[in-house]
C-alpha cells in the first residue's frame, strides 16, 4: 500500500500524514477521511478531543511526528507559528521523510522558511509544496478553502486530488510564493474586516436594523466574503475562532514589519495594514487572541463606548 510521486493518487492506496487538529486541521483531515484515504495524524496531546473523534472516524494516531513522516505519502501540516513549522517540518518530518514522498505545510508561514524547507526536502529527495488556505472554519468544513499552492508545479498539479476534497488550490509560483500569498490575501481580509466593522458600528449608532443593512448591502459593490462568513456573527456577537485574532497579527506582521538587516527594496510601506495590525493586536491585549478576527468589531464598538 502506497503511492509515492509521481504515481497517482488513489484514495484506496494513497496514505495522507496529518499534524494540527484544530479547528482547521480537524475539519480538513475529516474531510480527507470522508473522501475515502487513509489519515495517521500526530497530535501533542494524544487525549484531545479531536484527536478521539479522528480516531473514532478511522484515523490512525502516531507516536510523533518522525513516525508519520515514515509511514505517510503525503503529509500535511496545520500549526500555529513559523517557530512550530521549524520545530515539526524542518526539525522533525524532513529528515524522517521517504524519497518521493510530499509535505504539504497549509500553515500561514513565513515565505523564507517554506523556501528552506523546499531545498531541504530536494536535498533528501523528497518535495515540499507550501500552501496555506483562506476560507476560515466555514470553508475548512464545507471544502470552499481558497488554497495557494506553490512550489514545483507539478507536484502540485499530482496533488489535484487531494486539494479538490479541501478546496480550490491556485498555482501561485515556485516555493514561497504560497506564503507570500497569503500575506497579501491576510493584508486584504483585514481591511475587509476593519471596514465591516465600522460599517456596523456606523450604522448601528444612525439607528439602523443591522439584519437590514446587511442585506441591504450584500448584492452592492460593499459585498465580500468578509460580509458573508461573518456579518451575522458580528451582529450576534459570536466570536467563535474560525482563524484566531492572535495569528491575524502574526499573518499581518510578517507583511508590515521591518526586519533587521533586510535589504531597502524588502521594505513595503503598508499604512493601512499597519493600521489593521494594531487593531486585532488590541485584541490580544485585551486577552482576546484566541477570538476569532470577526472580534476585532468589539475594538471598535469599545472606542466608541458601545457595549456589544
Amino acid at each position: 500500500m502506497g503511492t509515492l510521486y509521481p504515481n497517482p493518487i488513489m484514495p484506496s492506496e494513497t496514505r495522507i500524514g496529518w499534524v494540527g487538529i484544530g479547528v482547521m486541521g480537524f475539519a480538513m483531515a475529516s474531510r480527507l477521511l470522508s473522501a475515502g484515504y487513509s489519515v495517521t495524524f500526530y497530535a501533542r496531546n494524544p487525549s484531545h478531543p479531536n484527536a478521539l473523534a479522528l480516531q473514532s472516524r478511522g484515523a490512525t494516531q502516531a507516536q510523533s511526528p518522525a513516525q508519520l513522516a515514515q509511514r505517510s505519502d503525503v503529509l500535511f501540516t496545520m500549526v500555529g507559528h513559523p517557530s512550530d513549522v521549524r520545530t515539526i517540518v524542518l526539525d522533525s518530518i524532513l529528515p524522517a521523510l521517504r524519497p518521493n514522498s510530499v509535505t504539504v505545510d497549509t500553515t500561514s508561514s513565513h515565505p523564507e522558511l517554506a523556501r528552506t524547507i523546499s531545498s531541504k526536502a530536494r536535498e533528501l529527495g523528497a518535495w515540499a509544496i507550501d500552501a496555506p488556505v483562506s476560507g476560515g472554519d466555514v470553508g475548512a468544513r464545507d471544502g470552499t478553502l481558497a488554497i495557494f499552492a506553490a512550489g514545483e508545479e507539478k507536484v502540485v498539479e499530482w496533488l489535484h486530488p487531494m486539494f479538490s476534497v479541501l478546496g480550490k488550490e491556485t498555482y501561485v509560483g515556485p516555493a514561497g510564493c504560497g506564503q507570500s500569498c497569503k500575506i497579501a490575501n491576510q493584508i486584504t481580509i483585514g481591511a475587509n474586516l476593519v471596514g465591516l466593522s465600522e460599517g456596523l458600528v456606523f450604522a448601528k449608532h444612525a439607528g439602523l436594523d443591522l439584519k437590514q443593512f446587511v442585506e441591504g448591502i450584500r448584492e452592492g459593490a460593499a459585498g465580500s466574503k468578509a460580509l458573508e462568513i461573518f456579518g451575522e456573527r458580528m451582529i450576534e456577537g459570536d466570536f467563535r475562532p474560525g482563524g484566531f485574532a492572535e495569528y491575524q497579527v502574526k499573518d499581518l506582521g510578517m507583511g508590515v514589519d521591518v526586519v533587521e538587516g533586510a535589504e531597502d527594496d524588502d521594505v513595503v510601506v503598508l499604512p493601512g495594514a499597519s493600521l489593521w495590525k494594531q487593531l486585532f493586536t488590541s485584541m490580544v491585549a485585551n486577552g482576546q487572541g484566541k477570538l476569532g478576527t470577526q472580534g476585532v468589531i468589539s475594538i471598535i464598538q469599545n472606542i466608541n463606548g458601545m457595549n456589544q
